[in-house]
């Protein structure tokens, strides 16, 4: 008989967008407090979809162009503090390539928590290392499929070429996720222990022991 007892369960509901930097940044952090704290707790991780811009064309827009409209004079400054930022957690941002329209990333990533939780957060992690950091457009499929394929995800294909595949599912979460709030990212800890913002691992580490105490 050992006396260590046993881990104590931590689920997490994160709401996020896939062109929303600050959900990245969130999400590494995220990502080593969990790291630091696995020994303690085991952990449930599931992503929902949020849209910052519903009405963002699906063709496609350039990035800096795209920004520039919507934040005028400030956009190159934002551009400069997000750089910083990424720095921090070891990535290079790249407002390179397009932005536009995010609802298709959302069914893939519903479409992906099918076949587990775990392909879920490794597939957050493809798009977002994709759209941030390499110029990739976060709704071309080949994009999307490139990225399920590297994380073990089967029938992407078929999933997506039919664009109401998931849809309904993905229009009830943002109801019900995202219905009540304002920005993302936002996360639930076990149901009641709320949080949003790109929050360093420490925030993290102290709601996971708060949330389960």
């Amino acid at each position: 008989m050992s006396g260590t007892s046993e881990k104590k369960l931590v689920r997490i509901d994160v709401s996020s967008d896939t062109v929303c930097p600050w959900c990245f940044v969130g999400k590494k952090n995220l990502d080593k407090a969990i790291a630091a704290s696995k020994d303690k707790y085991n952990f449930e991780i599931i992503w929902h979809p949020f849209q910052l811009s519903p009405d963002a064309p699906k063709e496609g827009i350039d990035k800096r162009e795209y920004y520039r409209r919507k934040f005028g004079s400030q956009s190159e400054r934002m551009e400069a503090r997000m750089s910083e930022v990424f720095k921090n957690v070891g990535l290079e941002y790249s407002l390179s390539g397009l932005t536009g329209n995010t609802i298709d990333s959302h069914r893939l990533i519903y479409f992906a928590r099918q076949q587990g939780l775990d392909k879920q957060h490794d597939l957050v992690e493809e798009l977002n290392i994709g759209y941030f950091t390499q110029g990739k457009y976060i709704g071309d499929h080949k994009f999307l499929l490139e990225s399920a394929a590297k994380v073990g995800i089967e029938g992407a294909e078929e999933f997506l070429k039919d664009p109401n595949n998931g849809l309904k599912e993905v229009e009830e979460e943002l109801k019900t996720y995202s219905g009540n709030i304002s920005g993302v990212p936002y996360y639930v800890i076990n149901g009641n222990h709320k949080l949003s913002g790109g929050q360093p691992p420490e925030v993290f580490l102290r709601a996971f022991q708060v949330a389960t105490s």
